[in-house]
C-alpha cells in the first residue's frame, strides 16, 4: 500500500520563509519548503515515501495513516472546576446534556 497517499497533509504560506510550507500529521517532526504549493506538497510526499521505504527495511513500523485509523467519538478532558461548573450551568440553562454542550462548544470552534 501507498501509505504516503493516505497520510493527512497541509500546504500553507509561511511569511516567515516567504515560501509554501507542506506539512504532515503524521510525521510531525517533516516539512518541504517550495515557492508553488504544489512543489511543495510533491516534495513531502517524496520525502515520505523515502522515509517509510527506509522504515519499512529497518523493521521499523511506519505510522498508522490517520485515515486508516477509527475513532471511537469519546475522549476525556480534564478542566478547571470553575470551567466545568459554568458549563454545567450553560447546558441546564440550554436544557441540554452537559455532553451535548460541549460537543456542540467544539463543533463551533471548527
Amino acid at each position: 500500500m501507498e501509505w504516503q497517499d493516505h497520510y493527512t497533509y497541509r500546504v500553507s504560506w509561511s511569511a516567515e520563509d516567504q515560501e509554501h510550507v507542506a506539512t504532515c500529521a503524521e510525521f510531525p517532526s517533516m516539512s518541504w519548503l517550495a515557492a508553488d504549493p504544489g512543489a511543495a506538497l510533491a516534495g513531502l510526499r517524496k520525502l515520505i515515501r523515502e522515509t517509510v521505504v527506509d522504515m519499512v527495511a529497518n523493521g521499523e513500523a511506519p505510522p498508522v495513516p490517520l485515515a486508516e485509523q477509527q475513532f471511537s467519538g469519546k475522549f476525556m478532558v480534564r478542566v478547571p472546576p470553575q470551567l466545568h461548573r459554568r458549563l454545567v450551568i450553560e447546558a441546564k440553562e440550554a436544557k441540554v446534556s452537559l455532553n451535548r454542550h460541549v460537543s456542540h462548544k467544539l463543533a463551533e470552534v471548527d
